[in-house]
């Protein structure tokens, strides 16, 4: 059998952007786009039950597993800022699986895990698409691993 392809998006997903946003917001005010702010990504606290399935499927041989992330186009620091999370917390193995694209349906793969249906290419991708809800991450595990069972087994 094939390798499946999993994409795992980083912001909302393997990392808690929304809480740093809201804290951000709350802190300054006047600021208009807290992802703008040197350190912003770099200082993002990891969903550690959506790093755990990333590790577990990575660690399937049914899966080929990457990241797939969008930039801010308001802090040109953020591709550096990913790529330092990425190191931090999944390793450098994961870093040679990053691809950083405003474009995701450019991609070719079987699944990609993201928070958002739209916006960066999500609804053109030609894969299934497996959205996260950040404030319930624990449902949104069961229900992927749900959606790719058959080949998760390995896992449980």
């Amino acid at each position: 059998m094939a390798k499946r392809i999993v994409y795992f998006d980083m912001d909302g997903v393997l990392c808690k952007f929304k809480k740093k946003y809201d804290e951000e917001l709350k802190r300054n005010h006047s600021i208009k786009y807290p992802q703008a702010t040197y350190g912003f990504f770099t200082s993002l606290e990891p969903h550690h039950i959506m790093i755990g399935l990333y590790k577990a499927l990575e660690k399937n041989s049914n899966f080929e597993v990457h990241i797939l992330t969008a930039p801010s186009i308001h802090n040109p620091l953020c591709y550096t800022e990913k790529r330092v999370w990425v190191e931090k917390h999944l390793g450098m193995d994961a870093v040679q699986r990053m691809v950083i694209t405003q474009h995701k349906n450019l991609l070719k793969g079987d699944y990609l895990i993201d928070d958002h249906s739209t916006g960066r290419g999500q609804d053109k991708f030609e894969g299934k698409l497996l959205l996260v809800d950040e404030d319930n991450m624990n449902e949104t595990v069961n229900n992927i691993i749900n959606t790719i069972k058959d080949e998760v087994v390995d896992i449980l």
